[in-house]
């Protein structure tokens, strides 16, 4: 099966934050590009980039595809790393906090950031056949919800956008 998840980081993509997740593409690259950037970030913010921290990001990038907490927690046990929920929630807790990952309500799943470095509201296109997520850019405070809440003079904070659907490979073409 094609990979899913992140596509090569072009200067390009970064800059609009078109959509990024159903296209085939370099993987070690986005792998490598996306720790990159969480090195720059906790080293520019003095955030402590612990080996399981790593371990836990490098897991979610190599997946392209959301992982549950639990799932999180198997696969740092086999890598060497403690048992206890704990290990993956303080983890999880660290890379969302930073922006490295984001949580998927839908899915009760996390899944590493496909636009790494950049300030932005993430929206995810989630397919109902295989769980694939794509992750696009939303302007939630310029649209409907930001004309409502400017209406009642709520200030949005956070917005959390998941549109359920069919993926191009399930739906059996990759223009769809």
């Amino acid at each position: 099966m094609t990979s899913r998840g992140y596509q090569e980081k072009s200067e390009t993509v970064r800059a609009t934050l078109g959509p990024v997740g159903f296209d085939a593409h370099d993987h070690d690259q986005c792998v490598e590009t996306a720790i990159t950037e969480a090195e720059s970030h906790c080293a520019t913010t003095g955030a402590r980039f612990t080996p399981v921290r790593r371990a836990a990001l490098q897991i979610l990038l190599r997946e392209h595809r959301a992982l549950g907490a639990y799932e999180l927690l198997d696969r740092l046990r086999d890598a060497g790393f403690g048992g206890q929920p704990p290990v993956a929630y303080r983890a999880l807790d660290f890379l969302v906090e930073n922006g490295f990952v984001h949580k998927i309500e839908r899915l009760n799943a996390f899944i590493a950031c496909a636009h790494p470095g950049a300030s932005h509201s993430p929206a995810f296109l989630i397919c109902r056949e295989c769980d694939a997520v794509a992750e696009a850019h939303s302007a939630p405070a310029r649209g409907t919800l930001g004309e409502a809440a400017r209406a009642t003079g709520f200030k949005i904070e956070r917005t959390v956008v998941e549109a359920l659907g069919v993926c191009p490979y399930c739906a059996g073409t990759s223009d769809a």
